[in-house]
């Protein structure tokens, strides 16, 4: 399928920091999203948890299955829109290979810990643990992606105004300039894990009892979405309120499924298909040549229309005020954020504790090099182990 021209371009590519010769049957974002694909940190995505902890219900999403919904919305939107389809994909699979377990729980606490020493953030992290800490190759350290990979990677939010040292240091060592707009490949990977966590943390939350269908009519977007199932399902009912559930179990729940699934899949819709036209609107104002115009924008080219982009709002609103402060996630927040601070606290305190490996990389360090390679330890558990974890360092009833 050809490109758009302000897509990035095969034929333009700036290669790898490390050179390789080119693959015969493979473009270079097609090898970069195998190598993602096949990374360790991609595939403890699986047991790193959203919202909800992993051990909380098989049913809610998981860093992995978000990854892999937040692609196929890119992929989607990246084909209307003319751009290279892989270079989208791959930047979808990758972006949240930097979190912590416990979600954001466990990165408030790394980043407390780590004040002092350079810091802690996850975009920060997805950036070392493809630079850096995947040690797969004899050749170098890292996954060795090409340089659109990083900067996507790095600008996915848009232009970086206060780089942590990690970043300003990789992107000097790449010549990316952290002053501009990532290309609409990276706009749009970023754009489409909007649509993807909010419209699926309604679902969870729905999925948990923490929410009720008749909530969501407090979002004008989501409430004209359930106004039509509700049609379609004969006029049903709507419970006033949330089911009282003693626990998080799929068992409890008494939502009904398929107004759920077909109110949450026309919110996506809603969503990708005014995010596409806005885009294509903003693309025939700027015109761009190529893709550095759009780099050298003044503004995102991927973006919703102002009346979309204040309903996505209310969306984001409604979901810190009734599922991420509901007082269930707030206790399950609380532990979370407690273990992780416990664990880098003793481990921090007393590097012999940690495994072969680690420990040597700790011990050959600095100060601040020693409490990096704790936080990257920590950084890189799942949710599972990161209890196991934290029981081995705790409990004398536990083997360490």
């Amino acid at each position: 399928m050809s490109i758009a021209p302000y897509a990035v371009q095969p034929a333009t590519a700036r290669g790898r920091l490390h050179a390789e010769p080119e693959s015969p049957s493979r473009t270079p974002w097609q090898r970069d999203r195998d190598r993602v694909l096949h990374s360790a940190g991609f595939r403890t995505l699986q047991y790193k948890t959203q919202v909800f902890v992993n051990h909380q219900g098989d049913f809610f999403r998981t860093r992995l299955t978000h990854s892999l919904e937040v692609a196929q919305i890119a992929r989607s939107i990246a084909r209307n829109l003319g751009v290279d389809e892989d270079l989208t994909e791959t930047l979808a699979l990758a972006h949240d290979l930097g979190h912590t377990p416990f979600g954001h729980a466990g990165e408030d606490a790394l980043a407390a810990a780590m004040r002092a020493w350079g810091g802690f953030d996850h975009n920060t992290q997805t950036l070392r643990q493809v630079t850096q800490l995947e040690r797969r190759y004899f050749g170098f350290d890292g996954l060795n992606l090409t340089w659109e990979t990083l900067e996507g990677l790095i600008k996915h939010n848009g232009p970086v105004d206060h780089p942590t040292g990690y970043v300003a240091r990789y992107a000097e060592r790449l010549g990316l300039d952290l002053t501009t707009f990532a290309p609409v490949e990276a706009q749009v990977a970023a754009m489409a894990d909007d649509i993807a966590y909010h419209a699926h943390d309604l679902d969870d939350g729905l999925r948990a009892g923490l929410l009720c269908l008749s909530d969501l009519r407090a979002c004008r977007l989501v409430g004209a979405a359930l106004a039509q199932v509700r049609q379609l399902a004969g006029g049903a009912d709507l419970p006033a309120s949330a089911p009282q559930a003693p626990g998080l179990h799929a068992a409890d729940l008494h939502v009904d499924d398929r107004m759920r699934h077909e109110t949450i899949r026309r919110v996506i819709n809603a969503l990708a298909v005014d995010l596409t036209e806005q885009t294509r609107r903003n693309l025939e104002r700027l015109a761009p040549r190529s893709a550095d115009d759009v780099r050298r924008a003044e503004a995102p080219v991927v973006a919703y229309s102002p009346a979309m982009a204040r309903d996505n709002g209310a969306i984001r609103t409604f979901l810190y005020a009734r599922l991420y402060r509901h007082w269930r996630v707030n206790r399950m927040t609380r532990k979370a954020r407690m273990a992780v601070e416990s664990i880098f606290s003793i481990l921090a305190d007393d590097l012999s504790l940690l495994p072969d490996g680690w420990r040597q990389q700790a011990r050959g360090a600095d100060q601040t090099g020693a409490r990096r390679v704790v936080a990257d330890y920590i950084a890189g558990m799942t949710d599972r182990f990161a209890m196991e974890e934290h029981r081995r360092l705790t409990d004398l009833s536990v083997p360490g």
